[in-house]
């Protein structure tokens, strides 16, 4: 059966090209460490760069969707025993009965077809699994192959017009080192509330920096994994997300942002940044400044600043010449 890594799939802002020069100012600047937070997973790449039977894992996201993917890749220890035979029977459905994501997503986000599988699938899910564990990792499966054929250009603020993303719907068996995972921990939770409970030796931050609502960027994802049925509304047919709007994208992202920093218990604190200060497309300003950053970090110890030339993943409309990812090291007092 057809696998998939944790990395395969499309995000906004996705550091995995920017993996190795995060773990190259690890290894240079932190020396021993045993533990690693992740506290703005998305994606959770980062945190699985570092994953080993010799670090504890501790991630965060806001998100749902990205949760569940989290709990399935560092929080099970064990592969649920007929996991892929049961991924055969989500595949080897079929139908042509309408249900709730074929009646709302389907010929906009997802062909007809492929909206009714997805659905009955994510139906199907809940009553032949066997325990939370084995839940997670089918609907991690789900969301993945769901993502591949989805007829977006990488998120679900909208879809193409012209639907022309016709790809067979297919899950495939995550890739997933379970015994790295005896000591790791996922969390949903606001960082900023997080961040008084948890302590760590490298923390890694990157926060959400322009207008742009993760929570409603992928909203459908989130719909798809907590699979409560809600009401969507609007063309993009979302739901209400106003309970996980991020502060990070208002006008408070300053005083959010330095009232994390000097909460956080760590001894190395790194923080992604990339220069959309002033870009062509407003919503894609970043709402906290370079210098912002670096006058709260200085506060909190000795900072250095690391300039990476990098081309992230965007919607395709802003575009930011000269593009650099900084990275922020901060030795804490």
């Amino acid at each position: 059966m057809k696998s998939f890594n944790i990395q395969n799939r499309r995000y906004l802002g996705n550091k995995f090209k920017l993996l190795n020069s995060i773990k190259e100012l690890v290894k240079k600047k932190c020396g021993n460490y045993s533990s690693f937070i992740d506290l703005f997973s998305g994606t959770s790449v980062v945190a699985n760069s570092f994953n080993s039977n010799k670090v504890r894992i501790i991630t965060n996201d806001l998100l749902y969707s990205n949760y569940v993917i989290a709990k399935s890749f560092f929080e099970i220890t064990k592969s649920p025993n007929k996991l892929a035979k049961k991924i055969e029977i989500l595949n080897s459905i079929k139908t042509n009965k309408a249900n709730y994501f074929s009646k709302n997503f389907g010929n906009k986000y997802f062909t007809k077809d492929n909206a009714i599988k997805i659905g009955a699938i994510r139906q199907k899910i809940e009553k032949i699994s066997s325990n939370s564990d084995e839940k997670f990792i089918l609907i991690t499966s789900l969301i993945y192959a769901a993502d591949r054929i989805a007829n977006t250009v990488g998120h679900y603020d909208a879809y193409r017009e012209n639907l022309d993303t016709r790809g067979k719907l297919e899950l495939q068996v995550p890739n997933i080192d379970y015994k790295k995972n005896k000591n790791n921990k996922v969390y949903c939770m606001d960082a900023n509330i997080l961040a008084n409970e948890i302590k760590g030796d490298v923390v890694y931050i990157d926060p959400p920096y322009n207008s742009r609502q993760y929570s409603d960027t992928y909203h459908l994802l989130d719909n798809l994994a907590s699979w409560n049925k809600p009401d969507v509304f609007g063309k993009a047919k979302k739901m209400d997300r106003s309970h996980i709007k991020s502060k990070y994208c208002s006008k408070d992202a300053v005083h959010e942002f330095q009232d994390l920093i000097t909460k956080l218990n760590a001894k190395h604190i790194i923080v992604s940044y990339n220069n959309t200060e002033n870009t062509k497309h407003g919503r894609s300003n970043a709402k906290i400044s370079f210098n912002q950053i670096k006058k709260i970090l200085m506060k909190k110890g000795k900072t250095e600043i690391n300039q990476i030339d990098f081309k992230a993943f965007t919607t395709g409309k802003s575009k930011t010449e000269n593009h650099k990812e900084i990275l922020f090291y901060c030795r804490v007092k």
